[in-house]
């Protein structure tokens, strides 16, 4: 499962969501993730931009191989403007093992990080800026794409 939020995620009604819908069905563990919004360099909020049909091919691509494990991948992340302090991103984990949880939880960040279709802008005085250095870059997008 894959959900957008616009603006901050409900983390706590998120996680209590999840864990009700899936601790009866025999998982030995629930593994999460959530990110929080840092204060540094003056930011205010970070703002997602989202290309959804390629973050939903990548999401599948990624809950599929979790699947072959015997494993449930879910994931929750923000667009628009999130402040300070609070979370864009959230996921969790449900596996029958625990090791198959906790390894494939920092697979799946890691992948995130660097793969996920997410564009993230600094918010400063009340304007967006695009951050690059924080930003999935993608051939043949602009001023968006990867330097050659």
């Amino acid at each position: 499962m894959l959900l957008i939020f616009d603006g901050p995620l409900p983390v706590t009604e998120l996680l209590k969501e999840w864990y009700e819908a899936e601790h009866n069905k025999n998982y030995g563990a629930m593994v999460t993730f959530v990110g929080t919004i840092r204060e540094e360099g003056g930011i205010e909020a970070l703002s997602f931009d989202i290309y959804r049909p390629v973050l939903e091919t990548w999401f599948e691509s990624w809950r599929r191989r979790l699947a072959d494990k015997g494993a449930l991948l879910i994931m929750a992340h923000s667009q628009g403007d999130v402040p300070v302090h609070a979370s864009s991103f959230a996921c969790a984990i449900f596996s029958p093992k625990r090791r198959v949880a906790l390894e494939m939880l920092d697979a799946f960040v890691e992948d995130f990080k660097a793969n996920a279709p997410i564009w993230k802008y600094d918010v400063i005085n009340g304007r967006r800026l695009y951050a690059a250095d924080r930003s999935t870059p993608m051939a043949g997008s602009g001023l968006l794409s990867a330097k050659e």
